[in-house]
């Protein structure tokens, strides 16, 4: 296994480590794009490709940026829907990060001529 195999498989979304104080007492936006997620189809196991973009108005803490592309990255070698990912990855950082507003969007790239944008804003739950 290569080293960077190896950091995506034994990463844990859950150390403490992961996450910075937020120094600020202001509200203000984060806004990540990260382009190269992948997760394999659960019905095909045909890849699924998608842009993952995050914002949040931190409260209390931060997401280191290396803990958040190797947690988004640890989706490559699991099999699971757009949907679910998408929802996944909202309802970890929502609970980890506990922002005062945040917002996932998950672009995926078009597939059988279906293109899907599943978008999770903790203002319409």
């Amino acid at each position: 296994m290569k080293y960077g195999e190896k950091e995506i498989v034994e990463f844990d979304i859950n150390k403490e480590e992961h996450f910075w104080p937020n120094n600020h007492s202001k509200n203000y936006v984060i806004d990540i794009e990260l382009p190269e997620f992948m997760a394999k189809c659960p019905r095909s196991g045909y890849p699924d490709f998608a842009t993952i973009k995050l914002k949040y108005i931190p409260n209390e803490r931060v997401i280191e940026l290396k803990a958040l592309k190797l947690y988004i990255n640890s989706f490559m070698f699991r099999e699971v829907s757009h949907e679910n990912s998408a929802n996944e990855i909202f309802d970890t950082l929502y609970e980890k990060l506990q922002p005062k507003w945040m917002k996932v969007v998950a672009d995926f790239k078009p597939r059988g001529n279906v293109h899907t944008v599943i978008e999770i804003d903790s203002d319409k739950m």
